[in-house]
């Protein structure tokens, strides 16, 4: 049973989301961007409530931004999914999960060194220039369930 319900246009939209934000870290990088996009959608809390696809993950607007780099810049998230990222992220949607990104709600590249907490949420961990962060246990169990 896949972790959310999702669509084939779920799937492209997430592959384009991952490649546009972490195809420089390959494979594994953009698994670990795809995690977080399924863990907001599963979250239902904290900067995360009422998300009710991937779509309004990935289209979420917070302090009147979207939520994600990509999609404000545009950079590569235009582009058309390809194959090898849609497998990716079809494998995020159905199962995959792995530390540092196994809980985290939020992502970002400092250049430089990786802060202790990022808006009060606790540092889990770094995979090449990213940093995840995860909720505080007691603010979010919807990003601790499976």
């Amino acid at each position: 049973m896949a972790r959310v319900k999702y669509t084939d246009n779920d799937v492209a939209l997430m592959a384009r989301m991952m490649r546009a934000e972490a195809e420089g870290e390959g494979k594994q990088g953009m698994l670990m961007v795809g995690n977080v996009i399924v863990n907001r959608r599963k979250a239902d809390c904290l900067d995360f409530e009422g998300l009710r696809s991937i779509e309004d993950v990935i289209f979420q607007v917070q302090g009147g931004n979207y939520s994600f780099e990509a999609v404000q810049k545009g950079n590569v998230f235009y582009n058309r999914a390809r194959s090898a990222e849609k497998r990716l992220a079809k494998q995020t949607l159905d199962y995959w999960r792995e530390h540092p990104s196994k809980y985290a709600l939020w992502y970002f590249n400092p250049y430089g060194e990786c802060p202790p907490s990022w808006y009060g949420q606790p540092f889990a961990g770094q995979f090449k220039l990213h940093c995840y962060y995860e909720p505080q246990a007691n603010t979010c169990e919807g990003a601790y369930r499976w």
